[in-house]
């Protein structure tokens, strides 16, 4: 079987793995940045689709479904971002005659609308936050707001990953603000309209996974702390979460269950919600109906891989989950091409020496390589490391001995800032909640220059590599004679 993967970067070279893995052979595509991926390098086929931003490459329906005739491939996995959640990519792939490898494109729709997410949840008895139906005219959300009460929350009714939210305090706030976030929720998203939620002030976000086939079966593989984020977008989660007790776990995964066979769903998917420790309660927030970034940590602790069990259940076959332990504790860190100490603004550039960290319990996702060039166009994720223990804190310290061996010149990465915050006596307690990144202090003295002294393949000679920080170049000296 041939399969297409509609992506790039670590992702698809980790869905790349998995295929080989089962004896399925894989498709990458690429755009003309992404020609010298490691995606494209790691694949058995590939093919070029023009274009240079998400728009003209990985995010046009009709290149990826010509790529897949022109390859002779019978599947697609659209991992995350992207195309992933489109219900209209899902349906031309099978108008085409072709596998997705996904939920299928109804319940898609109904997971990805957040105002009739809602809705079901609300039919099926699960608790939600007090919050309005979409809106598209800020008069009404004025007079609305009034029944749900200051602080609110404003958010997209058909998308995530913080586009079209914003936190309003008062009235005036919501005039103000309400017509920026449609702006942002339309560019985003194709869509402006949005809604209002009553506004937790320091909650904690827990996702369940979930995975269904097509006999109604659906099994919740265990949570995820995922509250550690900045600008909505997180950067460190775990399993099990450190701050629910086993009651509300199941709870939270019963809830879980309930809402994706409300909708019909199969695959794998994640429902997110959102924990008041304060009143000890939980609140359905949305279902991501595609793979996550943070995957890893479920399979660290179920010994799954999701992305073979996604496979079986397109083609078909029945799960049988019956007997799922759940083992040990799990930490991911995301690495991102971003300069930590310049307010995390993007980086990049050519990736002139690389060592990733390996060793007992850790695992690496990565889309680059020594001598790869980071494009401007996409993501900054780079790669990620995951760590494994039979304690929390056998986890954290794994994690910390990865991230203090991983080097990478040539690019400013944010491990600087994710060591601290592994440090940090929240994290360490456990009792961090989504406002973290807002109350951390990262004060730490830029580093002028960096020494990093490694064997070339050049006859043995030494390197010593110094980071300029105005330019973020690398200058490479063949001996120490040449200082």
């Amino acid at each position: 079987m041939r399969v297409l993967i509609a992506n790039r970067g670590e992702i698809a070279v980790r869905i790349e793995r998995t295929l080989r893995d089962i004896g399925f052979e894989s498709v990458a595509v690429f755009s003309e940045p992404d020609r010298r991926s490691l995606h494209v390098i790691n694949a058995d086929f590939a093919i070029e689709i023009g274009g240079d931003t998400p728009q003209t490459s990985y995010l046009d329906i009709g290149k990826i479904l010509w790529a897949a005739r022109k390859t002779g491939a019978k599947m697609i996995h659209p991992g995350y971002g992207f195309l992933s959640e489109r219900p209209e990519f899902a349906v031309e792939v099978e108008r085409h005659g072709l596998i997705f490898i996904g939920p299928e494109p109804e319940s898609m729709k109904l997971a990805g609308d957040k105002v009739e997410a809602r809705k079901v949840a609300a039919k099926l008895g699960i608790p939600l936050l007090e919050g309005t139906d979409a809106i598209d005219d800020v008069r009404i959300a004025i007079e609305l707001a009034r029944s749900v009460g200051y602080p609110l929350m404003i958010k997209a009714a058909a998308g995530g990953g913080g586009k079209g939210m914003r936190i309003v305090n008062n009235e005036e706030e919501l005039l103000e603000l309400f017509p920026l976030a449609s702006r942002e929720a339309l560019s985003a998203f194709g869509d402006g309209r949005l809604y209002l939620e009553r506004l937790v002030l320091n909650p904690h976000h827990v996702e369940v996974q979930i995975i269904g086939d097509n006999y109604g079966n659906i099994y919740a593989l265990g949570e995820r702390e995922c509250s550690l984020q900045r600008r909505h977008q997180k950067f460190i989660e775990e399993s099990p979460s450190p701050i629910i007790d086993e009651k509300t776990r199941n709870d939270m995964m019963e809830a879980a269950i309930e809402f994706a066979k409300g909708i019909g769903y199969n695959n794998a998917g994640t429902v997110e919600f959102l924990y008041d420790e304060d009143r000890g309660k939980f609140y359905f927030l949305e279902m991501n109906a595609r793979l996550q970034v943070e995957h890893p940590v479920t399979e660290f602790r179920t010994g799954l891989d999701l992305v073979k069990l996604q496979i079986s259940v397109a083609l078909g076959e029945k799960l049988k989950l019956d007997n799922l332990e759940f083992k040990g504790f799990s930490i991911e860190a995301r690495i991102n091409a971003e300069d930590p100490y310049e307010d995390f603004s993007p980086s990049s550039g050519k990736i002139e020496f690389l060592y990733e960290p390996m060793g007992p319990f850790i695992r690496v996702d990565s889309g680059i390589y020594a001598g790869f060039h980071v494009p401007i166009f996409y993501d900054p994720l780079l790669s990620k490391v995951i760590s494994y223990g039979n304690t929390r804190e056998e986890a954290r310290k794994r994690l910390l001995r990865a991230l203090n061996e991983y080097k990478i010149f040539g690019v400013r990465t944010n491990i600087p800032y994710l060591l601290k915050v592994l440090e940090s006596e929240k994290f360490v307690s456990g009792r961090y909640t989504t406002n973290f990144a807002k109350e951390f202090s990262f004060e730490q003295e830029y580093p002028e220059e960096i020494f990093f002294i490694a064997a070339t393949h050049e006859g043995g000679k030494r390197i010593k590599s110094i980071n300029d920080r105005k330019s973020s170049t690398w200058k490479l000296f063949k001996d120490f004679s040449e200082f």
